[in-house]
């Protein structure tokens, strides 16, 4: 088919170790698929791997396998760095790390550059990254949390006739550093558009938000930002429900937005909304991914259901990105040729997948097109709205969304900079 033809896919042992290959390319997977986390680890990497897995089939990368080896971390930050140092020299060395945790990469963030080792952060992590002068090794790609903060604002006062002023918006959020990693941004935007920010911590996992939910009802606020992840999205879908809080008045982070936390909610998710940064449906490589895998008995996923899922279908956007970095750096340091971690770096860092290139692959609009610079090491910052309808998600905002750009780059620069003071860097682009 054109489809495989063009992406070179195909499938492989749905293993946590991928087979050795005289010519191949390591990526370590810190994953997490056990603990109050494992929807969310178990999907994304599930479909990073089945990605993978449709590339070697079909030669892999100008004939370059890629090989994979996870680690389990149960979104633990100390057993996440030492996954990273488990890992980081297997196979002849790693050549690229997703760790899919705030804390983790936060952990391990220093580390990055002395191994040469790129990191990335698929729509979280630590923002100001997305400058790569300052963080060469580090990469937030598609939108980071910043950039979500802002398109949240955005959107929510677009509801509001295009202005939030007087009105009050709760932030219930995971207290970590996750939860926390995109206050400067409404911290700014609430004094800038003059909004009341009211923020409001939920203890991890979230299995107990009576407490923050009364809180909530006092406040009587406009809206409820829900900065969740695993079991305390669903935890407070039912405890909004229960207070007599209107779902459709909760926003929430794109990890809380996906079947793991609606359909546990039952009826109380009902219109509830959430961002993404891919668009819900079908496309023609989840069809490929079903029919060479699944069909085959080779998938990674034990539940097809999950096939084309929210968690799978990043999964899926992240293995297209990694793909796409390995064959840009092999254009320019040598087709057909593992490339190094440095040269994997480059390759990060000149990703041009526009409409044409994700059609391509089977993806036309499944996520934003991505263009990454020394400058911008995140590509887009470009978000949706999905809606949960009881039973599916769908895109409630046809076009993508882009926040306050100016005031996001602001903060990045600020942020990275003093970083840099600290660390004693000296920022520049590498060529």
């Amino acid at each position: 088919m054109k489809l495989l033809h063009s992406i070179v896919v195909g499938a492989v042992l749905a293993a946590t170790v991928a087979p050795a290959f005289a010519q191949e390319q390591f990526v370590a997977l810190p994953s997490y698929r056990v603990g109050p986390y494992a929807s969310g680890g178990s999907g994304f990497y599930g479909g990073i791997i089945d990605y993978f897995s449709l590339v070697n089939a079909a030669g892999g990368v100008n004939g370059v396998k890629i090989a994979w080896q996870e680690c389990e971390t149960e979104y633990n930050p100390s057993r996440g760095v030492e996954c990273y140092e488990r890992l980081k020299t297997q196979r002849g060395g790693a050549t690229l790390v997703e760790p899919l945790s705030t804390s983790i990469a936060y952990g391990i963030l220093d580390r990055i550059p002395q191994d040469k080792i790129p990191m990335t952060m698929l729509g979280y992590g630590r923002s100001d990254a997305a400058n790569g002068k300052v963080f060469p090794y580090v990469f937030p790609l598609i939108s980071s949390y910043w950039s979500q903060a802002a398109a949240m604002v955005k959107y929510l006062a677009d509801k509001n006739g295009g202005s939030l002023k007087g009105k009050k918006i709760v932030h219930l959020y995971h207290d970590s550093a996750f939860g926390k990693e995109p206050l400067p941004v409404l911290e700014a935007l609430a004094k800038q558009q003059g909004f009341e920010l009211v923020k409001v911590p939920v203890a991890p996992p979230g299995s107990e938000q009576q407490a923050q939910w009364l809180q909530i009802r006092q406040a009587r606020p406009d809206h409820v930002i829900l900065w969740g992840w695993g079991v305390m999205n669903s935890v407070a879908i039912k405890t909004a429900q229960r207070n007599g809080f209107p779902r459709e008045k909760i926003l929430g982070v794109w990890w809380a937005g996906s079947e793991e936390d609606t359909v546990p909610s039952g009826d109380a998710a009902k219109g509830y909304t959430a961002m993404s940064f891919n668009t819900p449906g079908n496309y023609p490589v989840l069809d490929e991914i079903r029919t060479k895998l699944y069909k085959a008995g080779k998938g990674n996923l034990s539940d097809q259901a999950r096939i084309g899922s929210v968690y799978h279908m990043r999964g899926v956007t992240a293995g297209i990105l990694f793909v796409e970095a390995m064959r840009t750096a092999q254009e320019k340091f040598g087709k057909g040729k593992p490339v190094t971690g440095e040269q994997m770096r480059w390759g990060l860092e000149h990703l041009n997948i526009d409409a044409a290139r994700q059609k391509a692959v089977g993806a036309a609009n499944m996520f934003p097109p991505v263009k990454t610079s020394c400058e911008d090491h995140e590509g887009s910052g470009a978000v949706k709205v999905q809606q949960w309808d009881g039973k599916k998600w769908n895109a409630i905002t046809p076009n993508w969304i882009v926040g306050d750009r100016a005031l996001v780059k602001k903060l990045i620069d600020e942020s990275s900079n003093k970083y840099a003071a600290e660390k004693n860097l000296k920022p520049a682009c590498m060529p």
